[in-house]
């Protein structure tokens, strides 16, 4: 889904758009999704009484996914998760499947917590980016996550898997279940896809070790009973801007406030982007919703620049792959950068001690 259909079916999909176009489309997907809820349903049955094997690494799996389509902010938790670990002294690799990436679907080493060896056209963008912005975190790619943290265990025995966006890859056995769900838009219009955006019917959250509501500004928000599943907040706001070309230090969002601004982003949800930097007080001139994943070329770069603005803004998603690119972008190119807060954390956190503890 690219550009102009892909804004109209998450508008769909997330329950916002009340047209009579929508809710008649919606109607008439709705058996395609009761049926594609049927087979999950079912599959998760499967691995729960035994029939199909769930495969154990010897080392704690610690999974952060979602059951919706779309950004709710997995490879920040990850990250920020990583973090502290690393931190308090523990070895980590993160286990992602690496998608959109050229050697998507084999197992291969983007970095060895030394080194980084892949770039993000071979192993995906979400990959690249923890490995690059973290210093010593080991991450490796792979469909088979389980053979993906084998080849991690014969190379440096980490001492715990972050298995980025791993809900639903419950072939694995894990530890610790860390759903995130969106607070403004929790489970969308109700309905698996393809009428609406859940991947898994709403049951599948009591698979949930803790939840945590991503897009909080505050601690105090309206969120869905789960039960007692313990549950914490996140926030994920702009912190600053940085040259794209790497040749200069931060810059304070401030500098937006007034100045006319190009934006363009390559992310689940570009809009959501895009009204950030009009509450720094960005006037936005021209934006472009580029699709998920996309990869840049010569001539899709020459396009978005041509928009007259003070500057061009985008994603540290994004930014990854242009620093790639062989040409040197013009110095008016500016990455946004992104600060995660999480309430209730150190509650979290201390369960996830705990549990390596024990282990």
């Amino acid at each position: 889904m690219n550009g102009v259909p892909a804004t109209y079916w998450r508008r769909m999909a997330n329950g916002s758009d009340r047209r009579i176009v929508a809710r008649m489309l919606v109607a008439l997907l709705t058996p395609f999704s009761l049926c594609y809820g049927l087979i999950q349903r079912g599959r998760a049955v499967l691995y729960r009484r035994g029939f199909c094997a769930v495969k154990h690494l010897p080392r704690p799996v610690v999974s952060i996914g979602n059951i919706t389509v779309g950004g709710t902010g997995k490879t920040p938790v990850t990250g920020w998760l990583a973090g502290r670990l690393l931190a308090e002294g523990y070895r980590v690799c993160v286990l992602s499947r690496g998608y959109g990436g050229t050697l998507e679907g084999t197992v291969a080493v983007v970095s060895d917590g030394t080194n980084i060896l892949l770039g993000p056209r071979e192993c995906g963008d979400e990959p690249y980016l923890l490995a690059s912005t973290i210093p010593g975190l080991m991450v490796l790619i792979g469909s088979d996550r389980y053979a993906a943290g084998m080849c991690a265990m014969e190379r440096s025995a980490p001492d715990v898997f972050l298995l980025d966006d791993g809900y639903q890859h419950i072939r694995l056995h894990r530890d610790m279940n860390i759903l995130l769900l969106d607070a403004s838009s929790p489970f969308g219009n109700g309905h698996c896809l393809p009428a609406g955006s859940l991947r898994e019917p709403r049951s599948a959250c009591h698979r949930a070790d803790w939840v945590i509501h991503t897009r909080c500004e505050t601690a105090d928000v309206a969120v869905p009973d789960l039960g007692n599943i313990p549950r914490a907040s996140a926030g994920h706001e702009l912190r600053d801007l940085v040259p794209l070309a790497g040749d200069g230090g931060p810059i304070e969002l401030a500098r937006l406030q007034g100045r006319s601004v190009a934006a363009f982003a390559g992310i689940a949800d570009p809009e959501r982007f895009f009204a950030d930097l009009q509450r720094c007080g960005a006037r936005l001139v021209y934006t472009a919703s580029l699709p998920d994943h996309v990869r840049y070329d010569d001539r899709l770069i020459g396009d978005l620049l041509t928009a007259d603005a003070d500057f061009y803004v985008t994603t540290e998603k994004d930014a990854v792959k242009l620093r790639s690119m062989p040409r040197k972008l013009d110095s008016t190119v500016m990455v946004a950068r992104l600060r995660l807060t999480v309430h209730g954390g150190e509650r979290l956190f201390n369960d996830l001690r705990n549990l390596l503890q024990k282990s």
